[in-house]
């Protein structure tokens, strides 16, 4: 018996040579033959060829120490051998870039994958304004390789210097290196504070070089330690 259907031409694997590959919108390929890669725990979805996989928590005692206290962080698996890997995080936008000797700060619950070249820690906020959110924290990414973020829904990148600019905290994916980020709090008034508020009271301010990417959806939680403000990223140290 023969089996006729478009699924497997509509849907066959994407051919390519990049390292890191977008196989659709939600999910990426890993070319495994320019080496090791660390990835989201659990994040495997298939592969071809001969893979390991090895929990490596969240870094080492340091980051494991820095993440329980914070909320912030990454949990990580080594993944080695050679083939294809695909990654992905429950159907998220997957999103690449391609760092050159070069940081991004960005919400550790957005990362899926990078390069074992990258180097990641935990930072706390260093802004004007973070006092009126608690201690706020970030996953800091720099070196030179990949890196594979995932987004709810397809983002926004602002480029910041072109004019002011200001998001949701619940909103903002990562920020580059240029980008300074202040905290912002605006209570609306007293009118709109006895009516209970309009829900927009903290917000990021950015300036600086850079660009901001924001998703179309505000529930990234940032890593907030002891705050009861949360909802904000840390910056570079």
């Amino acid at each position: 018996m023969t089996l006729h259907s478009t699924l497997f031409t509509q849907f066959r694997e994407q051919e390519t040579t990049d390292p890191f590959a977008k196989q659709n919108s939600k999910l990426l390929k890993v070319q495994m033959g320019y080496g090791p890669v660390w990835a989201r725990t659990g994040s495997m979805v298939a592969y071809q060829g001969q893979i390991s996989f090895k929990d490596r928590g969240s870094g080492g005692l340091g980051k494991m120490f820095k993440s329980a206290v914070t909320g912030e962080g990454v949990p990580l698996m080594e993944c080695t051998g050679s083939g294809e890997l695909f990654l992905a995080n429950s159907a998220r936008e997957v999103q690449i870039l391609y760092l050159d000797n070069d940081s991004i700060s960005v919400n550790g619950s957005n990362v899926l994958a990078f390069s074992h070249s990258i180097s990641w820690d935990i930072h706390r906020i260093q802004a004007r304004g973070a006092m009126m959110a608690g201690d706020l924290y970030n996953v800091v990414l720099s070196g030179t390789g990949y890196v594979a973020l995932t987004t709810d829904g397809e983002p926004v990148a602002l480029d910041i210097a072109s004019a002011p600019t200001f998001a949701d905290a619940q909103a903002v994916v990562m920020w580059t290196s240029g980008v300074r980020m202040d905290v912002k709090v605006d209570t609306g008034g007293i009118g709109s504070m006895l009516r209970g508020g309009t829900g927009e009271m903290v917000q990021m301010a950015f300036s600086g070089q850079g660009h901001v990417l924001v998703q179309p959806a505000e529930n990234v939680s940032h890593g907030s330690g002891k705050s009861a403000g949360g909802g904000l990223g840390g910056m570079f140290d």
